[in-house]
């Protein structure tokens, strides 16, 4: 049996609202980014404990927090960002949250060579590794746009050179396809570091995002293999589909019941059972 988790922040920022929505829709966990307009990393110890007070009292938890580790230029100070690492890291591990969503970094120029920086994305890498090999966490590298694990082949190159299970992968279907990568032809070499997903879609013509199902993402078929193969992680939403910038989305109430209805429909066309889906 899966389950759903969701960045609930694309519904709107009031944490009320976000669980909700969450709860109407079967959404069991959050992929914490942010509430209350304030990135997860920004949170003060009175949001910290209000939020995890009210998820607990409506019966639902943390699957990651969806941190922007990783989300600056390579060439950025690494003591500052490890810092904030670590914070994400105290996060997960005060709402029992499995994983970090980190990032790979951004290039100091537009579309510059990567070879040069290669091996301090490697040892940025492997020092976060380090730091959680004896925690209760695992950290989750999303394939994202403009970065450097943005491709199948980069991604897999991060998650082969440093081979640690501490260290593994977000599989953005989405974010693939507009980078002009196909899913399902990455999937079957990415499958065993894949130990969650973020179900977005989109359409390769225009790159826009649509519900689950309805873009190029081959999100029923990667999801169903994913589950004929032992995967009883969480799916969680990330829609965007009324607005993707840079740091976050929105899909508002609405739409959110759409994006989460279309997953539901796929799932319950692949015969793949959801906690809380009758």
């Amino acid at each position: 049996m899966l389950k759903l988790a969701a960045f609930a922040d694309e519904i709107g920022p009031d944490i009320d609202h976000q669980i909700r929505v969450c709860r109407e829709n079967s959404v069991t966990h959050f992929e914490l980014r942010g509430a209350n307009n304030k990135n997860v990393l920004d949170f003060d110890e009175s949001l910290k404990r209000e939020i995890r007070a009210k998820l607990k009292a409506a019966g639902m938890g943390v699957a990651c927090i969806g941190s922007p580790i990783g989300k600056v230029k390579i060439d950025e100070p690494w003591e500052p960002h490890f810092e904030k690492f670590k914070v994400a890291v105290s996060l997960a591990l005060y709402f029992d949250a499995p994983f970090v969503r980190i990032f790979s970094y951004f290039h100091p120029q537009e579309n510059g060579d990567w070879t040069p920086w290669r091996d301090e994305i490697i040892r940025r890498m492997r020092a976060k590794v380090d730091y959680v090999k004896d925690k209760n966490v695992i950290l989750v590298l999303e394939n994202e746009s403009h970065i450097y694990g943005d491709t199948g082949q980069r991604a897999l190159d991060l998650l082969r050179t440093i081979n640690h299970p501490k260290f593994r992968a977000a599989f953005d279907f989405a974010n693939f396809v507009q980078v002009g990568d196909y899913p399902e032809k990455i999937w079957p070499e990415i499958r065993p570091y894949v130990v969650h997903f973020h179900i977005k879609d989109a359409l390769r013509i225009n790159k826009k995002n649509v519900p689950a199902g309805q873009g190029q993402g081959q999100i029923p078929s990667i999801v169903a293999d994913a589950y004929a193969n032992g995967y009883r992680g969480f799916l969680s939403l990330e829609p965007h589909l009324k607005y993707a910038g840079p740091s976050h989305g929105e899909t508002d109430e609405s739409l959110f019941k759409v994006a989460a209805d279309a997953l539901k429909g796929i799932c319950a066309r692949q015969s793949i059972p959801l906690a809380g889906v009758v």
